[in-house]
């Protein structure tokens, strides 16, 4: 890759762990810097060792770096780590002539255009409509829940809090068990009651109080491990209800947002068990809103398994935004 290049740009993945950064040019993307975050004290001084090993210390033109918490004003403050990335002080301190700061999930819904078929697990439905709204959401850590809208040409990426939306039971079972995780939490979030790895984890314990069942603790992968190998009925229980309430959750996110070009599953939780997903209520429980049951029928899901997707995302984010 040639050094200092017009057009070169600097993408970097930024976690509370670990930050990935690697060059792109067109559409070339260079091998991956892998950085502990606790090896530096600030973003900056990562970058700029980054920048000394790669280019010698000459910058290039752009960087677009995707953060793993909230961006206001181009800026954000970790909340796992020391780190603040704060775009605007970048740029002059290291010397681009440009950096944007975007959210992770706001990345993940940039690279759906260009993700392909071997990136991707189909689970129902038909074939996107063109140019209509992409959805992504993303049971992890968190709740993540992206929309990419194009109009005129133009693209933009909504970026949400639906994690902390109310979560919907659907069957009487399902009230019992958030009445139950009620008691604990107060308010019951999408995120914290169920579609999160605390939140599968607050699904098993109330399930297990819902059933009088005497069962061992377990974080959130160890209910995966015990549920894929049979060996804990409750576990399986609460997996089969976390994918059914993903779908539920799913669809009403792809009627709020007129979805209709597809809805796309990522997040690090569920690429886990794809075959269990789609043996799942989760495709049924997705299509089941009454009236509007013809109109979710026609809209795809898809699960993503592209590991990398953060950086194609990146990518066609500053594709679509040239200075």
């Amino acid at each position: 890759m040639t050094i200092g290049k017009t057009g070169q740009i600097l993408l970097a993945d930024i976690g509370g762990t670990n930050a990935r950064f690697a060059l792109s040019q067109g559409d070339q993307t260079g091998p991956i810097d892998y950085v502990k975050v606790a090896d530096f004290p600030t973003v900056r001084e990562a970058i700029a060792d980054v920048l000394a090993r790669r280019c010698h210390g000459q910058p290039p033109p752009r960087a677009v770096l995707a953060v793993a918490g909230p961006v206001t004003n181009n800026r954000c403050v970790m909340t796992n780590s020391p780190w603040v990335i704060d775009g605007n002080e970048l740029q002059p301190a290291l010397g681009f002539d440009s950096v944007h700061v975007l959210n992770d999930f706001e990345v993940v819904a940039w690279s759906l255009p260009a993700l392909q078929p071997a990136d991707l697990i189909p689970l129902g439905g038909q074939d996107g409509l063109p140019g209509e709204p992409l959805l992504v959401v993303g049971p992890g850590t968190g709740f993540g829940v992206s929309c990419l809208v194009e109009r005129h040409g133009s693209r933009l990426a909504v970026v949400t809090e639906a994690g902390h939306a109310t979560l919907p039971a659907e069957d009487e079972r399902e009230e019992r068990v958030i009445a139950c995780l009620r008691r604990r939490l107060g308010h019951v979030s999408i995120e914290r009651g169920a579609l999160s790895g605390s939140g599968l984890q607050s699904l098993y314990e109330a399930l297990a109080e819902v059933e009088g069942a005497q069962v061992p603790h377990r974080d959130a992968a160890a209910i995966t491990k015990a549920a894929l190998e049979g060996s804990c009925e409750l576990s399986r229980k609460t997996l089969e209800m976390f994918c059914a309430i993903l779908g539920s959750v799913a669809g009403n996110l792809a009627v709020t947002f007129g979805a209709r070009g597809g809805v796309y599953i990522a997040g690090g939780i569920v690429p886990r068990f794809p075959d269990f997903l789609a043996a799942s209520a989760f495709r049924a429980r997705f299509e089941a809103k009454g009236r509007f049951q013809d109109y979710l029928r026609d809209i795809p899901t898809r699960l993503v398994t592209k590991p990398d997707a953060s950086f194609l995302g990146l990518t066609m984010f500053a594709e679509h935004n040239q200075p």
